[in-house]
C-alpha cells in the first residue's frame, strides 16, 4: 500500500515590496475586485484544511463572528468571504490557546508545529493551506515541507507605512513557476513549486 501524503500550500497576499499588510491602508490595500473575489469564494469550497498559529486565529475568528453581524461595515463580499471561514476545517498551533476553540471546526496543536505539520502531511490526505501566520509559513518552508508558495501581488509600495515583511528570516529559494494569473487588470497570482537551497544557483 502506497504512503498516503499530504500537500501543504504555503498562500500570501503582499505588496510589491514585500509586506503583508501596511499602516492606515484597508484590508487588500483597497484593492480587490470582482474577479479577485470570485475566486476567493471558489477557493473557499474547496476541500482545504487551514493552517495557521495563534495570533492570526484571534485576529480572523474575531473578523469571523463580527462580519456575520449586522453593521459589521464589510462590504457582501467581504462578509461571505470572512463569514465562510467558520465552515472551513483549521488547525491552529498554538501553546497558549486553550480547547475549546471558540471558532467552528477548529483543531488545536500544541507541539511543535513543523513535526506536527511533517506528521499531518504523512497521515492525512487533500490539501493544506496557510492563512496569514508569517512565521509559521517560513519555518515550514524552510523545513522543506512546502509544495506550493503561492502569492496574490498587490501593486502597491508600501515603503513607509509597510507592516510584516513577508520574507525576513527566509533561507535562500528558488521557485519553479507552475501557474499565473491576473485578477481585476491589477493583481497577479504567482504559484510556484519551491526548493530551499544552499548555495546561489549557477547557469550550467
Amino acid at each position: 500500500m502506497s504512503e498516503t501524503t499530504a500537500t501543504l500550500m504555503v498562500d500570501l497576499i503582499i505588496s510589491l515590496d514585500g509586506y503583508a499588510s501596511a499602516e492606515g491602508w484597508p484590508g487588500w490595500w483597497g484593492l480587490e475586485g470582482p474577479e479577485y473575489l470570485a475566486w476567493l469564494d471558489e477557493e473557499g469550497k474547496k476541500d482545504f484544511t487551514t493552517l495557521m498559529g495563534a495570533t492570526t486565529y484571534r485576529v480572523m475568528s474575531s473578523m469571523s463572528e463580527e462580519a456575520s453581524g449586522d453593521g459589521s461595515g464589510f462590504s457582501e463580499e467581504e462578509g461571505a468571504s470572512l463569514t465562510g471561514l467558520a465552515a472551513m476545517p483549521k488547525i491552529i498551533f498554538s501553546s497558549t490557546l486553550k480547547e475549546p476553540l471558540v471558532w467552528p471546526n477548529s483543531e488545536l496543536i500544541s507541539g511543535d508545529a513543523v513535526e506536527a505539520v511533517r506528521e499531518l502531511k504523512r497521515t492525512r490526505s487533500g490539501t493544506f493551506s496557510t492563512l496569514g501566520s508569517l512565521s509559521l509559513c517560513r519555518s515550514l518552508l524552510a523545513a522543506g515541507l512546502v509544495d506550493r508558495y503561492r502569492l496574490v501581488v498587490f501593486p502597491v509600495i508600501t515603503g513607509k507605512t509597510g507592516r510584516e515583511r513577508i520574507y525576513d528570516g527566509y533561507p535562500d529559494v528558488a521557485l519553479d513557476m507552475v501557474d499565473s494569473r491576473t485578477f481585476d487588470g491589477r493583481l497577479q497570482l504567482l504559484e510556484y513549486v519551491p526548493r530551499v537551497i544552499d548555495a546561489p544557483l549557477t547557469r550550467g
